[in-house]
């Protein structure tokens, strides 16, 4: 239902297997403990996604709390799923702007998971990076560039190796942290080695999208958004340009079909487009940008969470 976009109704059969787990678990402890644990993480079906966030973050406090006592007794078996739960309750943490919170059930994750990876490395290494990966950009959100940086490059190398192996599983991954790579080395002012990690990540996403999958559209977008700013930031205002159009083009199909989702996204490619055609001296084409920009603020929007 989740993936059909029926978000209330999955929601709903999500909420009711709660509350058969958990009647059930009281009298047959562990093997029903974990079942209601999962189902309280559900990825798919997860509350924040209506508009829910403190009713998700429960969930995921919870799930950590049933994880946490289950790996206790039994850490062969439930130690990687608690280190699933406390990834998942550091992405809701953050939602919530509660970034320090956030790093530190990230950091439990990843220290769980490191030592995961380093016993079975096939199974563990992407969990790593998937956690490493989000450890960096709480990190970011915190200002702590220092630290964030050297996250973010670890996840790169990781999912490099992966892709490598694995080129149709991992090379999405390599690509979105990358682009995520790139952001951070401009916070350092480091141009030269963004620009060289954001060309990586749009070609990357420009061989997937040829396949057609609106999926990678959307990330070819985002990461020629990212390329944009970093030429510009070099003075590379022809390059930046043709950058910006691209990810204008891909946003505005995208929001012509779903402005509550894209809308957002394209209004920012718009502010770069504007700021190359008033670099390159382009007023006419800027001024009409910037009327459209002035449509785009005017139409209503829902509110973020």
């Amino acid at each position: 239902m989740a993936d059909l976009g029926r978000r209330e109704d999955g929601l709903a059969a999500s909420q009711e297997a709660v509350a058969i787990y958990r009647g059930l678990a009281p009298a047959r402890g562990d093997e029903f403990l974990s079942d209601l644990a999962r189902s309280l993480n559900d990825p798919f079906v997860d509350p924040s996604d209506v508009g829910r966030w403190e009713a998700a973050l429960a969930a995921s406090e919870e799930s950590v709390l049933v994880y946490r006592g289950l790996a206790g007794t039994h850490p062969d078996e439930y130690l990687s799923d608690l280190a699933t739960s406390l990834n998942n309750l550091s992405v809701d943490l953050a939602d919530g702007g509660r970034w320090e919170e956030a790093v530190a059930a990230v950091s439990e994750a990843v220290g769980i998971r490191r030592g995961l990876a380093q016993a079975r490395p096939d199974e563990f290494l992407p969990d790593l990076a998937a956690s490493l990966h989000n450890l960096s950009a709480d990190l970011r959100d915190l200002g702590r560039w220092e630290e964030g940086l050297p996250t973010i490059q670890e996840v790169v190398r990781i999912r490099r190796e992966l892709a490598r192996a694995h080129p149709d599983e991992f090379l999405p991954n390599l690509a979105t942290s990358l682009n995520n790579l790139s952001i951070q080395l401009s916070d350092r002012r480091r141009w030269e080695a963004a620009l060289a990690a954001s060309i990586e990540s749009v070609d990357v996403y420009r061989g997937l999208a040829r396949a057609g999958s609106d999926l990678f559209q959307v990330a070819l977008a985002m990461s020629l958004h990212t390329l944009s700013r970093v030429l510009g930031s070099l003075g590379r205002w022809d390059e930046a340009l043709a950058a910006s159009e691209e990810s204008v083009d891909v946003y505005r199909g995208l929001a012509r079909a779903r402005p509550d989702a894209f809308g957002p996204n394209l209004i920012h490619s718009l502010r770069e487009l504007a700021q190359a055609l008033t670099e390159l001296g382009d007023h006419e084409r800027a001024e009409q940008t910037i009327a459209e920009l002035a449509v785009l603020h005017e139409s209503p929007r829902p509110r973020d969470r």
